[in-house]
């Protein structure tokens, strides 16, 4: 059903996409600046893996001996998975993210903080969790979303300058004022929430993943609770937007607020170990 409904969610925020370009087609500047979009965006997505790793200070964990590494293998094999790379981000704060453009060249990393604080099985059931991330391509699909959301707010600026500055020539006669403002305030709003969608969705299947590869679903539910408390306390060095979905749990800090369900690109923590739960009892 969440396939179903990521799907749903891409398609309609490419409908938006075709239908700025068919409200304001025609502007060879536009599509220079599409062209310019989607290569920063093409080229971003082959290297985002290194970027974020970077931004975190992330170091490489090789030993076949540290237990960091052989748990991800057994995990790994259990879901029929190649060997990803192992990261270890320094910050007390617990956390973990999973990156790579596919299974080929995936990579989990993992804060000090979170080792520290887990025990081996709820930490089973966050690595497995991050794998399941990798082998859904969620990487994949997360950037084809900021793709079409950048996109969109890209023409909403291109509307907007027409809008403002353009020669009475270059306007469309008739034009629907209306259908503008939607397109320059609407349309980007709506593709935000359409991206923060899909992150919610890949998160309560990673979950799944996560409990059936590690067959452990109430200590990921366990894990769950314990870095939504610490998340609660401040946020994880060096986070950013552009990268908060990544994580298991939101790294910017918890800032509650009647909106917050709406715009956050993690469901709640309290659903998410609920679903577990249900899960596990399911198993019986």
């Amino acid at each position: 059903m969440n396939s179903i409904k990521t799907a749903a969610l891409l398609a309609l925020m490419s409908a938006i996409l075709m239908a700025f370009g068919q409200y304001i087609g025609g502007s060879s500047g536009l599509m220079v600046m599409f062209a310019i979009s989607m290569g920063m965006t093409f080229m971003s997505y082959w290297n985002s893996d290194k970027i974020v790793l970077s931004q975190y200070n992330a170091r490489q964990v090789t030993q076949q001996n540290d237990v960091l590494y052989q748990t991800v293998a057994k995990l790994a094999k259990n879901a029929n998975l190649p060997m990803p790379k192992v990261y270890i981000i320094p910050s007390d704060i617990p956390n973990a993210f999973a990156t790579g453009r596919n299974p080929e060249h995936g990579a989990v990393a993992v804060t000090t903080g979170i080792q520290s604080m887990l025990t081996q099985d709820e930490m089973e059931g966050v690595l497995a969790h991050e794998l399941t991330h990798i082998k859904h391509r969620d990487t994949l699909i997360s950037t084809v979303a900021a793709m079409m959301a950048s996109a969109i707010a890209m023409l909403a600026n291109v509307a907007q300058m027409f809008a403002i500055f353009g020669s009475s020539n270059d306007r469309r006669e008739g034009s629907n004022p209306i259908a503008l403002l939607a397109m320059v305030i609407l349309a980007p709003l709506a593709a935000s929430l359409i991206q923060m969608g899909i992150s919610r969705s890949r998160e309560y299947m990673a979950d799944e993943g996560g409990a059936e590869i590690s067959g452990k679903p109430l200590s990921l539910a366990s894990a769950l609770a314990k870095i939504d408390h610490y998340s609660k306390y401040g946020a994880l060095p060096h986070s950013s937007e552009a990268t908060a979905h990544m994580f298991i749990i939101n790294p910017l800090g918890s800032v509650k607020s009647m909106m917050s369900g709406l715009f956050s690109t993690h469901p709640s923590t309290e659903e998410r170990i609920a679903r577990l739960k249900a899960l596990a009892a399911k198993q019986g």
